[in-house]
């Protein structure tokens, strides 16, 4: 695409070749100190991928509750891009289910793995697919593409401003008010609550979350707290 995208105040940008990872790249980036508010993105034909760098000044468990706002902030922006009767819903892991089937996922990486550390740096990254990989429709009935429920006319570029936008807008409104209207917000588009689920070794009924998002599972030994910080992705 020719057009940068334009970013709100204390957001920049940085676009990325074909073939380099946004996440990855915004994560060394990050390590090595560059600006918070910094988008990585590429954009293709067939994907939207980008990465937002954060320098939280709380401890990591609770900077873990940017994973929400900004897929909170992505279902914002396709709402208000796409059509009417697309139904958006968020996993608790960070992913995206368009129309009930799988559509992309969220990403995250810090400077530490401690929970009780401060993280130095958080990435949060977005991946999400213009048009299916996979040959014939039906082939991964789980899997979709936005263009294919009905956001052909989607503009990739403009999705990921609006992205920007609404996350900076769920960021900063927790940071004002507290995690109440994030997680009001985020409960009424989970994917999952009060169904059975399996993570980290257990299962049971997932009866939502804790308020730093860690998921309350229920089984027959009782109520465990898996805390959001589980789902951190590892420097390898």
């Amino acid at each position: 695409m020719s057009a940068a995208p334009t970013f709100p105040p204390l957001m920049s940008g940085h676009a990325v070749d074909a073939g380099i990872d946004p996440f990855e790249k915004a994560c060394a980036m990050a390590a090595l100190g560059c600006d918070a508010g910094l988008v990585v993105h590429n954009l293709t034909a067939d994907r939207l991928a980008a990465a937002l760098v954060m320098a939280p000044e709380v401890p990591l468990e609770e900077a873990m509750t940017m994973l929400p706002a900004c897929a909170v902030g992505f279902q914002n922006a396709l709402g208000a891009l796409g059509p009417p009767e697309l139904a958006v819903h968020l996993e608790w892991d960070g992913g995206i289910r368009v129309n009930a089937a799988r559509c992309g996922r969220l990403r995250v990486m810090a400077g530490t793995e401690d929970p009780a550390a401060l993280p130095g740096w958080l990435v949060v990254g977005l991946d999400v697919p213009l048009m299916a990989v996979s040959g014939r429709p039906g082939d991964a009935p789980d899997q979709t593409a936005l263009y294919e429920e009905g956001c052909a006319d989607l503009d990739s570029l403009a999705l990921l401003e609006s992205w920007a936008r609404h996350t900076l807008v769920w960021i900063t409104r927790w940071e004002e008010d507290g995690g109440r209207a994030l997680h009001r917000e985020w409960r009424g588009l989970a994917h999952g609550l009060g169904e059975h689920v399996s993570r980290d070794g257990l299962t049971g009924t997932f009866l939502g979350v804790d308020e730093r998002f860690g998921m309350l599972l229920r089984d027959a030994q009782g109520t465990h707290l898996i805390p959001l910080s589980s789902v951190l992705e590892k420097d390898t």
